[in-house]
C-alpha cells in the first residue's frame, strides 16, 4: 500500500517537474520572441521616423458663414446686417528635408452683404459683393531637437483694400520635452481704396490711405504632471494710420446729414491668456481657455471658452465648444444720432460697443490610423495617396447688441508619402 502511495506520489512529481519545465521554456522562448518583436518594432518605428519628414500634408478647408442684425455700421448704428460668406483654403506643409519645412497656405473668401450695399443707397450694386484673395509662403528650420526657427510672407486684397505682412517665429523646446517657449513677430503694411458713402464724396476725406500694424506674441507651455498641461500666451499689438473705415456712416443730434467715421490714428492693444489642457480619460479631455484683453480706446475685455473632446473610439471624436465674451465699449462709441459734433472721434460701429456674445456648437473628427482611404499615387508607384482625415463643425453666434450668425465649416487632410 505504501509502496503504491510512493510510486504515485513519485509520478506526480515527475508530472508536475515536467509541466514546470514545458512552462518555463515557454517564457524564455516567449521572452526571445517579445525581445525580437521589441526589436522588430523599434527597427519599424525607426523607419517610419526617418521616413516621416518626407510626408507632405494637405488640409483643405471650407466654410458657410451668414449673420443677421439691425445696427449696421454703415448705416450710422441701424439697418440691416445680412451678410453671406463663403471661405475655401488650402494649407500645405512640404519637408524640404529634415531639418527644412516649407509652409504655404492660401484661398478666397466670397462674401455677399446687405449693409455695404448701402454704401451706394443702391440695391444689387457693385459692393454688395466682393471677393477677398489671400496667400502665405512660410520656412521653419529646426537648429536641433530643441531649437526651431521660421518666417513667413503674406499678402490679402480685395475691392478696396490691400495688404502685405511678413513675420518671424522661434521656438525652444526642453530636454525633457515639458517646457516650451515660443516667440513671433509680425508687420501688416495696408492701403485702402478710399471708398466714401455717395452722398459725402465731394466733401469727406480721410486723413491717410495707409494703416500698419506691428504684433509681438509670446508664449510659454508648462507640462504640470501626466494630465495637465499649462499653457500662457501674452501680446502687444501697435496699429498706426487709417484705424476708421472710410465708408462707415455717422449720424449726429444737430443735424440730418452724416460724416464719414473718424477714430484715432493709432492704437495699442494689449491681451493675455491662458490655457490648460486636462486629461479626463483615455477617451475624454477638457481644454480650458481664458483671454483678458485691455486697449487704450477704453475697451476692457475677458474671452473664456471650454471644450470637451469625446473620443467615441480610437479614430472617431465629437468636440462640444462654448465660448462666452464680454467688453466695455471704447471711450468713441456712441449709437444712431447720440454723438454731437463736438465729439473729436466717433463711430457707431458696434463692434466698439459694450456687449456680450456667445459662441457654440458641436464638431465631429473621424481621422483612423491608416486612413481613410489609401492608393498609389500616379508618377510615383511606390508612393501612397491619403484621405487621413475629415472635420466638420457647426457653431452658432449670437450677441447682445441683436446680431446672431451661424458657421458650418467643413475639412479634410491628405498625405502623400
Amino acid at each position: 500500500m505504501w509502496m503504491q502511495l510512493s510510486i504515485i506520489t513519485f509520478l506526480c512529481i515527475l508530472v508536475f517537474l515536467a509541466n514546470e519545465v514545458k512552462a518555463q521554456a515557454r517564457k524564455i522562448s516567449g521572452n526571445k520572441v517579445q525581445q525580437r518583436l521589441q526589436k522588430d518594432s523599434a527597427a519599424v518605428e525607426k523607419v517610419a521616423e526617418d521616413l516621416s519628414w518626407k510626408t507632405v500634408d494637405v488640409n483643405f478647408l471650407s466654410s458657410y458663414y451668414q449673420q443677421d442684425g439691425n445696427n449696421a455700421a454703415v448705416t450710422g448704428g441701424i439697418g440691416t446686417e445680412q451678410l453671406t460668406d463663403f471661405t475655401q483654403k488650402v494649407i500645405v506643409k512640404v519637408p524640404l528635408n529634415k531639418k527644412t519645412t516649407f509652409k504655404m497656405d492660401g484661398g478666397y473668401d466670397y462674401y455677399s452683404s446687405a449693409s455695404t450695399d448701402n454704401i451706394d443707397n443702391v440695391i444689387s450694386s457693385d459692393s454688395a459683393s466682393d471677393v477677398r484673395v489671400h496667400g502665405n509662403l512660410g520656412v521653419s528650420y529646426a537648429v536641433n531637437d530643441q531649437n526651431q526657427y521660421g518666417g513667413r510672407i503674406g499678402f490679402s486684397t480685395e475691392y478696396d483694400y490691400n495688404s502685405f505682412q511678413m513675420g518671424a517665429n522661434f521656438a525652444r523646446v526642453s530636454k525633457d520635452e515639458n517646457r516650451s517657449f515660443q516667440a513671433s513677430g509680425q508687420v501688416f503694411i495696408d492701403q485702402w481704396s478710399l471708398i466714401y458713402p455717395i452722398e459725402l464724396r465731394r466733401s469727406a476725406q480721410a486723413p491717410t490711405n495707409n494703416r500698419q500694424s506691428y504684433n509681438l506674441a509670446m508664449g510659454y507651455s508648462q507640462v504640470v504632471n501626466k494630465r495637465t498641461q499649462l499653457q500662457i500666451m501674452a501680446e502687444a499689438v501697435f496699429m498706426n494710420g487709417l484705424l476708421s473705415t472710410p465708408f462707415h456712416r455717422v449720424y449726429f443730434q444737430e443735424s440730418m446729414g452724416p460724416r464719414i467715421e473718424n477714430l484715432p490714428g493709432t492704437r495699442l492693444k494689449v491681451p493675455i491668456g491662458a490655457r490648460l489642457n486636462y486629461y479626463i480619460s483615455n477617451r475624454m479631455i477638457l481644454r480650458l481657455y481664458t483671454r483678458g484683453y485691455w486697449d487704450d480706446w477704453g475697451i476692457m475685455a475677458n474671452t473664456s471658452s471650454i471644450e470637451l473632446p469625446f473620443k467615441l473610439n480610437r479614430f472617431m471624436a465629437i468636440y462640444p465648444h462654448y465660448r462666452v465674451h464680454t467688453q466695455t465699449a471704447a471711450n468713441y462709441f456712441k449709437p444712431y444720432k447720440e454723438h454731437t459734433q463736438n465729439d473729436e472721434f466717433y463711430t457707431s460701429d458696434y463692434d466698439l460697443s459694450a456687449l456680450t456674445s456667445r459662441h457654440y456648437g458641436i464638431g465631429f473628427m473621424y481621422s483612423p490610423p491608416d486612413g481613410i482611404v489609401k492608393m498609389k499615387r500616379l508618377f510615383k508607384p511606390e508612393g501612397h495617396l491619403k484621405l487621413s482625415s475629415i472635420d466638420l463643425k457647426y457653431s452658432h453666434y449670437d450677441r447682445s447688441t441683436g446680431l446672431t450668425a451661424d458657421i458650418l465649416s467643413f475639412g479634410f487632410g491628405v498625405t502623400l508619402d
